[in-house]
């Protein structure tokens, strides 16, 4: 069974840091993409950020310069820090498995954390 368990979600003030964790099993880890979303009432969940298994990274435009994602495949874990936080970061922070390289070619995987609340308020 596949679980993804997020933690560090709080309530901070404005331009203040957290940083989220997301400890995966079930899973080659070591093989798998991971990415950051976020999701806010009544919108889309976004990708903030992405990490692959050779460590490049991407990121969204409106976090780039402010959060970092990292991963730990001794501890299969992804992590974000997030830095200079504003108040429309406030959302719901999920820890996502993009997908595996095999060999027979890349496999989206379609694994969710339970989420994590970021409230960014003065």
């Amino acid at each position: 069974q596949v679980q993804l368990v997020e933690s560090g979600g709080g309530a901070v003030q404005p331009g203040g840091s957290l940083r989220l964790s997301c400890v995966v099993s079930g899973i080659n880890f070591r093989n798998t993409d991971m990415a950051w979303y976020r999701q806010t009432p009544g919108k889309q969940r976004e990708e903030v950020a992405s990490i692959t298994v050779d460590l490049t990274t991407n990121y969204v435009d409106f976090v780039k310069g402010r959060f970092t994602i990292s991963r730990d495949d001794a501890k299969s874990q992804v992590d974000l820090q997030m830095n200079d936080l504003k108040p429309e970061d406030t959302a719901v922070y999920y820890c996502h498995t993009d997908g595996q390289d095999t060999p027979a070619g890349y496999v989206p995987l379609p694994y969710w954390g339970q989420g994590t609340q970021v409230t960014v308020s003065s």
